[in-house]
């Protein structure tokens, strides 16, 4: 689902160029000693913090909204009957219980319908349709749960370095799913949830679970022409319930992550004379958010800092732009923003991507 622009928008708009040094290869210790640069969208004024001061920095009533969904061990080293090496890679499980154990994988190596992949002791992958590329459905004859025990952790192509899963973990994780970390919820502690409580910010769980669209690039100049890969999306009805009283008494909505955002806006919904409200259901989402796309419940949101010529980042520069109106269009719009911002974080040395630093955009 894409958003409507009248305007052009190419993925050279979205680049930006950063020092190497500055891609976090290691979680930060104690996790919300992460910095924390402020974004005022009507302002664009910037001020510096760290993550641990979040409870002084939000309001009490404010709502936070956490994706829960819990990283799988997704690489799974194998080999062919030949003996040559083929990694597959988990993506998204396509059948349920009482039927074929049918997953769609990423393949990491030439292979061909109807191949066998030896994973372990009486345990292999039947590729059986290629999608695209190196896109597979494979049958495994063996459950999740052995599946798991052989499987690494999902780490980012620029990560070098090698991690626990646990490190790339949320620490309120719940739904088994994802093959990546909502990253932005990373900085999150058990002590800084407490102090947010009594705080009086209000926390909320939904679900995304993250899939092939975080690692497949932009290749479209013309990003209207990118195409989304589905993930699947959960909101349940009592959550639904608190979040649209929230939103109805104007508290402030706070997305933790973009897949938090993204999945808001998913069930998110708009009547003439009504406050913005949620749809609680499950279903398969593909929401494309770029500039020009009007939020609906996301009033702000934490996020990290995002790769060049990413939809995340694309994402992040509709959010800006959405608040600021003509006043910032004129100035160059959520783009020339977020540049601006980046370009701040890259002069104060923040850490970048999945283990770095972090943003609160309000």
């Amino acid at each position: 689902m894409k958003t409507p622009r009248k305007t052009k928008l190419t993925l050279a708009q979205f680049d930006y160029d950063l020092p190497p040094e500055l891609i976090s290869q290691q979680p930060i210790k104690p996790r919300d000693f992460a910095r924390l640069l402020i974004l005022d969208r009507e302002s664009g004024r910037l001020s510096h913090r760290h993550f641990f001061d979040l409870p002084e920095i939000l309001q009490p009533g404010d709502v936070l909204v956490f994706n829960d969904s819990k990283v799988i061990p997704a690489r799974l080293p194998g080999k062919k009957e030949t003996g040559g090496k083929l990694e597959i890679f988990l993506l998204k499980k396509l059948r349920k219980a009482n039927g074929p154990n049918v997953w769609e994988v990423l393949v990491g190596g030439k292979a061909k319908a109807g191949q066998k992949i030896l994973l372990g002791k009486k345990m292999e992958a039947n590729l059986v349709k290629r999608v695209a590329d190196n896109l597979w459905q494979a049958v495994f004859n063996c459950s999740d749960k052995k599946l798991f025990s052989l499987g690494e952790t999902p780490l980012p192509p620029y990560i070098k370095s090698r991690a626990k899963l646990e490190d790339y973990q949320t620490i309120y994780a719940k739904r088994a799913g994802s093959v990546a970390a909502p990253t932005a919820g990373l900085h999150f502690t058990k002590r800084l949830l407490g102090r947010l409580k009594r705080r009086g910010v209000q926390l909320e769980y939904l679900t995304l679970h993250v899939g092939l669209g975080t690692f497949a690039p932009v290749k479209e100049e013309d990003i209207l022409r990118h195409k989304m890969h589905s993930e699947l999306a959960m909101i349940d009805p009592a959550t639904v319930k608190r979040l649209n009283s929230a939103k109805r008494a104007r508290r402030r909505i706070i997305a933790v992550g973009t897949t938090a955002a993204r999945t808001l806006e998913t069930f998110a919904r708009v009547e003439t004379g009504h406050a913005p409200s949620l749809l609680s259901g499950s279903k398969q989402t593909d929401i494309f958010i770029y500039p020009g796309y009007k939020f609906k419940f996301t009033d702000a949101i934490i996020t990290n800092f995002h790769l060049p010529r990413s939809t995340l980042l694309m994402l992040i520069s509709a959010f800006i732009e959405d608040l600021a109106g003509q006043s910032r269009k004129s100035r160059g719009g959520g783009i020339a923003t977020v540049k601006k911002t980046y370009q701040e974080a890259i002069k104060k040395k923040y850490k970048f991507f999945s283990f770095g630093d972090s943003m609160l955009i309000r």
